[in-house]
């Protein structure tokens, strides 16, 4: 879902803030690629960080689509609470 709404950034950063079409699909898609790639690398514990880093990178796309911050922060929740409830599901099915 996430890199849904990350890739759709770029035609709104384009249309309606104005943003240089270079930057926006620098930023657009290539956030996009990374949510799918680490996504797919989720066995391995540098992904939870290169995904912690997605997310902060999400919410600083706001400084070219405002609305990016709103955005940002709800999937950084998802993805801290994803993170916690995998954490105790581990917990329960190991014992």
């Amino acid at each position: 879902m996430e890199a849904i709404v990350i890739g759709l950034f770029t035609p709104v950063a384009i249309n309606v803030q104005g943003v240089e079409p270079v930057v926006a699909v620098t930023v657009g898609i290539g956030l996009a690629v990374l949510c799918v790639l680490v996504a797919g690398m989720l066995k391995r514990s540098f992904a939870y960080i290169a995904g912690s880093l997605i997310q902060v990178l999400a919410i600083a796309a706001g400084f070219l689509v405002p609305t990016m911050f709103v955005l940002g922060a709800i999937f950084a929740a998802l993805w801290i609470t994803a993170i916690f409830v995998a954490r105790r599901v581990e917990g329960v099915t190991s014992r």
